[in-house]
């Protein structure tokens, strides 16, 4: 299983650049959960990630319905060089609308990358707040052509992923993902605690940020180096790794 984190500035992206992660994701928790990083400190990890052979994330933000706006973003975000471009749908409630926002990033995307994936981010909360299904997040990112999906939480009130989502709900997601041909991540304040149903939803790729900063429990304090290579090397090595730790 792939893993993302989420650093909150270039000094932080930095200081755990080493630690093995598969993609180091680039955004500002200060405007929200997928909050938009300014493009200078967004180029400056995507350089310094791809001198290391690091696959890099960028979002748009937790975007309102303005599909002009969006594409306009996703148009600059991908100019920086960026791996992955996650758009967070959340100002949007229908189907329609998740459509057109995801399209025309999409179409911005490639006018300036063949390469860039484009994701199509929704929130396992979305009940709380009158969002967009997630899984009318996976029909609009298929029909626009998009290449991967996910959820992450946009409350960070301390309820996580699974607080959500039921896991038969996160297996629906995934199988419904996969048969439209889409890549799928989970996010949402996941912690060590929450492998074994992660490992039995087996998503391609989760996120993380507070399960790997100093205070666990408090997603604004450090990301620690030494948890980031523990976290990473643990889910690397499958579920065999976590049963094995259990017994011990």
């Amino acid at each position: 299983m792939k893993v993302l984190i989420s650093p909150e500035s270039v000094e932080e992206a930095m200081s755990v650049i080493d630690y093995g992660m598969d993609i180091l994701d680039v955004k500002n928790t200060k405007e929200g959960s997928l909050g938009a990083q300014f493009p200078w400190n967004t180029k400056r990890v995507v350089e310094a990630c791809r001198e290391k052979g690091i696959k890099t994330s960028a979002t748009l933000g937790d975007l309102p319905f303005k599909p002009g706006t969006a594409a306009l973003a996703a148009y600059g975000v991908a100019q920086t060089g960026v791996t992955y471009v996650k758009a967070g749908l959340h100002g949007m409630n229908t189907y329609e609308q998740a459509f057109e926002m995801m399209d025309a990033i999409r179409k911005a995307v490639r006018m300036v990358s063949d390469t860039a994936d484009v994701v199509a981010s929704g929130y396992a909360d979305w009940r709380r707040f009158g969002g967009v299904s997630a899984f009318d997040v996976v029909k609009a990112a298929r029909d626009a052509k998009c290449d991967l999906v996910m959820v992450d939480t946009a409350i960070k009130d301390g309820k996580t992923l699974f607080d959500n989502m039921s896991v038969q709900e996160l297996k629906d997601f995934v199988k419904a993902a996969r048969d439209a041909g889409l890549g799928v991540a989970l996010a949402g304040s996941l912690k060590f605690e929450h492998a074994e149903r992660l490992f039995e939803i087996n998503p391609d790729l989760i996120g993380v940020r507070g399960a790997v900063c100093e205070d666990s429990n408090n997603r604004h304090t450090r990301i620690c180096p030494k948890k980031t290579e523990h976290f990473v090397q643990m889910f690397h090595a499958g579920p065999a790794a976590f049963k094995a730790k259990a017994v011990a």
